[in-house]
């Protein structure tokens, strides 16, 4: 398979993950140029695992962990990604990481790494009939993205109306990326923030303005069950089950184009309406 260059914000985002190293566990994180809103939370997540990794052994690869949101971010102001190295055992890894801005912590995760090994193996099937789409059909503005992603029934959510909170997405990265798994994964974790929350709100379109809702992500977790790549298309598959006490609760499925599957996500965010 042919592989195409990465596109600039592809560029930008792999030399946002590669963390300036400032002691033994600690590092420094940057942000995208020209952002003004406060930091997208999945940024923030692939900044802490990558940072957690690279405190642990090289042969053994990310198979979950589970971050708070803490605080906005500042896009003006550098992160400062303190790990703690809780435990280094036989077969898992554990590290705690704490993301600092201005003295105040913002977010704060555990992390696991495990050494690979055989056992028993089962998987949801994923849904027949979802294939990727071809490259002419996504619109030439995600070449201003790291990601290309593309939705099923996508002009459905263009209507005020309610839908089922239910989403199948299809994503890779805008153009080929290193063999570096522990990339792969992190580029993942990135990906993996961007649709869970707005999964929680389809079944109330039409009963509020979007502008009149505080949004947020409060906690997220990830585990990653099988090797993937980030520049292949990935099918993340999203419901929703329940929302109340102005929290929504999400989770996904995330396979490869052959139907493996690769890893599965939670999510609970803020969904709080101002009067």
């Amino acid at each position: 398979m042919i592989k195409t260059p990465p596109v600039p914000a592809l560029v930008e985002l792999l030399e946002l993950l590669d963390l300036e190293q400032l002691e033994t566990n600690l590092f420094r994180a940057r942000h995208p140029a020209g952002r003004t809103r406060r930091l997208y939370g999945g940024q923030i997540m692939a900044q802490a695992l990558m940072a957690a990794a690279r405190t642990a052994p090289a042969d053994r690869p990310v198979h979950s962990l589970h971050g708070y949101f803490l605080r906005p971010g500042d896009p003006e102001v550098p992160a400062i990604i303190w790990v703690e190295r809780i435990r280094d055992g036989g077969s898992f890894t554990t590290r705690r990481v704490v993301v600092r801005q201005s003295g105040k912590a913002i977010f704060n995760m555990d992390v696991s790494l495990a050494k690979r090994e055989q056992g028993v193996s089962h998987q949801l099937d994923m849904q027949a009939g979802l294939v990727p789409p071809t490259m002419d059909k996504i619109p030439p503005g995600f070449a201003d993205r790291p990601f290309v992603s593309w939705r099923y029934d996508h002009r459905a959510l263009l209507e005020d109306k309610p839908l089922d909170a239910k989403q199948s997405i299809w994503f890779k990265t805008m153009g080929a990326v290193p063999d570096d798994p522990l990339l792969h994964a992190s580029l993942l974790v990135y990906e993996s923030d961007n649709v869970l929350l707005g999964t929680s709100r389809m079944p109330h379109k039409g009963s509020f303005r979007r502008e009149n809702m505080q949004v947020a992500s409060l906690d997220h977790a990830v585990w990653i069950h099988r090797e993937f790549r980030a520049d292949e298309w990935l099918l993340y598959v999203v419901d929703s089950p329940s929302a109340s006490n102005a929290r929504g609760y999400t989770r996904g499925t995330i396979y490869r184009e052959d139907g493996t599957l690769v890893a599965s996500t939670m999510q609970e965010g803020l969904i709080r309406l101002r009067e």
